[in-house]
């Protein structure tokens, strides 16, 4: 309990001295944050030095607005919501976001209990990273940042049915993806096999 008051207490110090516009405390939070911001950014944008760029903008957005931050909320999430803003503006000026694929094939089921057992966090951002940019964006929003259809619709100017459609596009296109995935693992498992018997 000590350890989250410290770190209370350290975070309203260097929100303070941001308020001020202190260059130490700006680099403090950027130097705090970077990591986890980067990775927001990098689920909605595909290329890591143009997520790098949305996110330094991102920050820049962060020092400029941290006056209307007043406190309510978690301020990590307030950051978060800009860092996915941010984001969400660059896939509509590159108009990234109405990619079709071909998702033939995607009616089989995987065998997820195999998958479980190999995948690993990084598997999983890979596999979602491989999905088109709009797919990607609705899955991130619905899926992970838990906005609902009304709100995605909003945010990216979109129908409410077509965020729908898009969202059943991206989990059919992942679930074909984590079959491929489960195939290389059970030819992966063979070979394995067969090294051993030999």
């Amino acid at each position: 309990m000590r350890l989250i008051i410290q770190r209370s207490i350290k975070e309203e110090i260097i929100i303070s001295g941001c308020r001020k516009k202190h260059s130490r405390a700006q680099k403090l939070l950027f130097e705090k944050y970077a990591a986890k911001m980067s990775a927001v950014c990098r689920r909605y944008i595909k290329d890591p030095s143009e997520a790098e760029s949305v996110m330094i903008g991102g920050f820049i957005k962060v020092f400029e607005k941290i006056l209307q931050y007043k406190g309510d909320g978690i301020f990590e999430g307030w950051v978060r919501k800009i860092m996915i803003n941010e984001s969400l503006i660059y896939l509509r000026k590159n108009r990234y976001m109405y990619l079709e694929v071909d998702i033939s094939n995607a009616d089989y089921e995987p065998d997820y209990d195999l998958l479980n057992n190999r995948l690993d966090a990084e598997d999983l951002m890979e596999i979602v990273q491989k999905l088109p940019e709009g797919y990607r964006t609705v899955f991130n929003l619905y899926a992970i940042e838990g906005f609902t259809h009304k709100e995605i619709g909003e945010k990216l100017e979109i129908n409410v049915n077509t965020s729908k459609s898009q969202l059943s596009r991206a989990r059919k296109l992942l679930q074909k993806y984590l079959q491929e995935r489960e195939l290389w693992e059970k030819k992966k498992m063979i070979s394995y096999e067969k090294l051993l018997v030999e």
